[in-house]
């Protein structure tokens, strides 16, 4: 390391440590492509459920310490082989990403905004102790596995391929330690409506402070498994109450953080009587969504309303509430695109969200602008071809 660049380094942006990183990464132009040769039938897009289908292929990378990245592989799906102790099964050792591919309404494939992507993936590897990779050479990897797949790519401008990107610590030992064994693989899978009550139907949530999602120092904005394996708890609690999702809450504060699995949207007339949209800050605790990004980036450049990222507590918005100051309200990733809010169990009291009612105006003019450029019905540089 060099003098004076440790808090670089430990940020990953050292250019010594990073060039010697990129070194041993893999290469998309050494990919060995052995495909299934028995293919599945293609499920009807209508009746998809979320995370159920796979397709004929994956993608599959490994690692040790001893040799580095070996060659990328593109082969038939199978069941992973991993040692009863690897550290991925006993200590959480990993992480995952989750992106979609798109056929537009030209029959082209397109990708969207995949470069953030790879860039949280990178950040999550290295606050797992995963190995470093280079982002453009799996970014890569993973065009040439959905053009492998492509015709898993649905005929529908309501479903996607979803691509989910994972990297597991495969060290068989039981020691807790950083790994000298890793498994980079990408698996793909058609799907439609995330929720069960379909694309754009209003959802309920579940409030309470007893249960919390991510913390200060901790990995709430690093997409690990953890901070989902751990979630599922006070989700079923959530369903008991006749709530579909947890909307988490921090501090004594009672802070909104986020939707479940989302991050979250107000549309509101804030204290100081502006039409605002405010999404809580990435201050450690919240996942840096692609979705949430995109939304802030449209919503700035309209320049139409303020547009804040700043803390919202539950006393804000019951406030809010009471004068009538809430618009809508809704949750965003890339499996939901948004999701629009109708209704908050806290304190056992039932507190209604106004979002339908008011359209939702704003709420949808993000899913048709985001979902204009990702079918291709509007060309942008956020959409990125794969065939």
């Amino acid at each position: 390391m060099i003098k004076g660049c440790q808090n670089e380094c430990m940020a990953g942006g050292c250019s010594e440590e990073t060039g010697k990183h990129m070194a041993d990464s893999f290469k998309a132009s050494d990919l060995i492509i052995t495909p299934a040769t028995s293919l599945k039938e293609k499920p009807d897009p209508n009746g998809l459920v979320f995370g159920t289908v796979f397709t004929d292929n994956m993608l599959i990378i490994e690692w040790s310490l001893a040799s580095g990245w070996e060659k990328p592989y593109i082969k038939p799906l199978e069941n992973l082989s991993l040692h009863p102790a690897s550290s991925s099964l006993h200590y959480a050792v990993e992480l995952f990403e989750g992106m979609k591919a798109y056929r537009g309404v030209d029959g082209k494939i397109r990708l969207f905004r995949p470069t953030l992507n790879m860039e949280r993936m990178a950040r999550s590897a290295r606050r797992a102790t995963l190995p470093h990779f280079d982002q453009n050479e799996l970014l890569e990897c993973i065009r040439k596995l959905v053009e492998v797949e492509k015709e898993w790519v649905p005929y529908s401008t309501t479903a996607s391929l979803y691509i989910r990107p994972t990297l597991i610590g495969t060290e068989p030992s039981l020691g807790v330690k950083k790994p000298t064994k890793a498994l980079l693989y990408v698996i793909l899978s058609p799907v439609g409506p995330y929720f069960a009550s379909g694309s754009f139907n209003p959802i309920s949530l579940w409030a309470d402070p007893k249960y919390v999602r991510a913390w200060k120092g901790g990995t709430g904005d690093c997409k690990l498994g953890a901070n989902y394996g751990s979630s599922i708890y006070a989700q079923q609690e959530a369903l008991e109450f006749g709530c579909q999702q947890v909307l988490w809450l921090y501090g004594e504060d009672h802070q909104i953080t986020e939707v479940g699995t989302m991050n979250l949207f107000l549309y509101w007339i804030n204290e100081d009587g502006e039409n605002e949209l405010a999404t809580p800050p990435l201050d450690g605790i919240i996942l840096p969504g692609v979705t949430r990004q995109s939304i802030l980036d449209l919503a700035h450049n309209w320049g139409e309303f303020k547009v804040s990222e700043r803390y919202i507590t539950m006393t804000d918005l019951t406030a809010a509430l009471e004068e009538d100051r809430v618009k809508e309200m809704f949750g965003a990733g890339t499996a939901c695109v948004v999701c629009p809010i109708s209704k908050i169990l806290y304190k056992g009291k039932h507190l209604h969200i106004p979002t339908m009612e008011n359209g939702p105006q704003l709420t949808t003019r993000f899913l048709n602008k985001l979902s204009d450029i990702q079918y291709g019905r509007e060309d942008s540089d956020w959409a990125v071809l794969v065939s």
